[in-house]
């Protein structure tokens, strides 16, 4: 899952901002937050785990997996935002993505450098909130392929995901109600 659904299942403060974090420490630096925090980083990984595993999305990669190989997940998880955006009321979804920004921004001393400078970008482009429309999902899909060290940077996954949008659709549809469950299990024994 990417940065709105992290977001979307993480429902105290020090939480969300483990959960935003976790890409961008190592598993060993984490004992280095506060209890909250590190509970944020455990379900992040958690959440990444199932995601992994789970055969709707084995499914959804295997429509990015011809063009982008093994990269597919993370173009899943891209496009499994803009389901996220329209499975929150247009009002909702904005007041959710102020609070992320005001929650993280709150606990800026416990923000990487470089998630930091990413947020910042994040806030001013409202990546949160955008992952509604098609031209944020075109944007994220090139912010990974400007990162993907062996991919062509032109290569058409938008345009991927525009002709694949109703499978892909369905394939969240089967995804989201079991890690909700799966999630609510999580909480209650760890």
């Amino acid at each position: 899952m990417n940065y709105l659904a992290h977001s979307y299942f993480s429902f105290i403060d020090g939480q969300l901002v483990g959960n935003m974090i976790a890409d961008f420490i190592k598993n060993n630096e984490r004992k280095n937050f506060p209890l909250e925090i590190q509970e944020g980083i455990k379900l992040h990984r958690a959440i990444d785990s199932f995601t992994d595993t789970h055969p709707a999305v084995s499914a959804a990669k295997k429509i990015f997996s011809p063009l982008v190989r093994l990269y597919a997940g993370a173009f899943v998880d891209v496009a499994f935002d803009f389901y996220v955006a329209h499975s929150m009321k247009e009002n909702l979804l904005l007041e959710h993505s102020k609070k992320v920004y005001k929650t993280l921004w709150d606990h800026e001393e416990w923000l990487p450098e470089n998630f930091k400078r990413m947020l910042i970008k994040m806030e001013e482009d409202n990546w949160l909130y955008n992952y509604r429309q098609d031209w944020g999902i075109k944007f994220s899909i090139q912010n990974v392929l400007n990162k993907a060290q062996y991919l062509d940077k032109d290569l058409p996954v938008f345009q991927v995901f525009l002709d694949n949008k109703k499978e892909i659709g369905n394939e969240f549809d089967i995804f989201f109600p079991d890690i909700k469950a799966y999630l609510k299990t999580f909480e209650v024994n760890n």
